[in-house]
């Protein structure tokens, strides 16, 4: 067995600490992947400062992290798709509540990951371009395909238009870029929004229009865009976006359905138990009220369900390979490198928690 180390998260609330791990070798329908980069996401820096709310199941010492690219080491039965020595990107699943196992975690040399949720790599992708993609991804495909969502048909090489328009609030976050370009795919229009300075990059990625969410009639801007148009839903993506998006959804024509992926609480300026479950609980009941009052539904989105039904299949299988193979699907944000050791994931997680804009943290390994 190869000599093997991970960051750990030793209880609720404490730093990431290095140490060493045991190698684990893969179940059936599982690879084991030589990490070679790894990506942070909120969901990481919460878990460790709000995890009397949050991931509650968990069992410490923990393994965080649910982004990595790598190469395959070691397969297991039933694999077919990916031999040793492939090169992959892959959703980690060690913190689910349905896994909970420290081995497929992201944040480590070596990790045990789902056949189902891996896509190969071409050659020109780096692996730490590649990192950036894994959970945003998933999020988007989630929101945007899953038949509790806005159900939209898969994507493909040559979609047929549908002649219908889908709202991203927050399109250059990685969810939002992700589900731009997916929506493209699935022969959708989409319209989002976006500081002024990254419209451009939105508009390369497919969006039809961009509006700047700081203006103050982009409600009533994006209502008037939707004129003649059939709204298929919207994905609500960062602070402001659900409340912001039930208002729109409630004046369009189509499938109003906005599709969540931020709750109504942050952690940003620290973390209060008792403030977590009020903001929590207070801020449903308001959005679920004024989604009523307008005819409008909504949907919270959990990015590791697609592990459960045809999604994960028709993005990692079906879709990603010849997409990244071929140029037309992007990673997205770019990648800003925050360190080469696995001793460098705490401060990017720190760093993360500040915030970042248009781009996604990435500690190579």
């Amino acid at each position: 067995m190869p000599s093997h180390r991970a960051a750990w998260i030793p209880a609720r609330n404490r730093p990431l600490q290095v140490g060493p791990a045991s190698y684990t070798t893969p179940g059936p329908g599982q690879i084991v992947v030589r990490n070679h980069a790894v990506a942070l996401n909120p969901l990481d820096w919460v878990i460790q400062v709000a995890g009397r709310v949050a991931y509650t199941w968990l069992t410490y010492p923990a393994v965080l992290g649910a982004d990595l690219a790598g190469e395959v080491v070691e397969v297991g039965a039933d694999v077919t798709r990916f031999q040793p020595g492939d090169r992959v990107l892959a959703l980690s699943v060690g913190t689910d509540k349905d896994a909970d196992s420290a081995a497929q975690g992201a944040f480590q040399e070596y990790t045990v990951a789902e056949e189902r949720l891996a896509s190969p790599l071409p050659p020109d992708l780096s692996y730490t371009d590649a990192a950036v993609l894994p959970l945003g991804l998933s999020t988007a495909a989630c929101a945007l395909f899953q038949k509790d969502h806005l159900a939209l048909p898969h994507p493909t090489a040559t979609p047929p238009p549908s002649g219908k328009t889908v709202l991203v609030w927050g399109g250059s976050t990685s969810v939002g870029a992700n589900a731009i370009q997916l929506a493209v795919a699935a022969g959708y229009e989409v319209i989002t929004t976006a500081s002024p300075h990254n419209a451009d990059r939105l508009r390369d990625l497919g969006a039809a229009r961009v509006f700047d969410y700081r203006s103050p009639t982009v409600e009533a801007d994006i209502v008037e865009a939707f004129a003649g148009r059939e709204f298929a839903g919207a994905l609500a993506v960062g602070p402001g976006s659900t409340p912001a998006c039930i208002r729109i959804a409630g004046q369009c024509r189509g499938n109003r359905l906005v599709s969540m992926a931020t709750a109504p609480v942050t952690f940003e300026n620290g973390f209060s138990l008792p403030r977590a479950a009020t903001g929590m609980i207070g801020g449903m009941v308001s959005w679920q009220w004024a989604a009523w009052r307008r005819g409008v539904r909504l949907k919270f989105v959990i990015g590791s369900d697609l592990k459960k039904n045809e999604v994960a299949p028709a993005i990692f299988r079906d879709f990603l390979p010849d997409a990244l193979a071929e140029g037309r699907y992007r990673p997205f944000p770019p990648a800003s490198v925050a360190g080469s050791s696995l001793d460098d994931l705490q401060h990017a997680m720190d760093r993360q928690r500040k915030g970042v804009s248009a781009t996604k943290l990435v500690v190579t390994l």
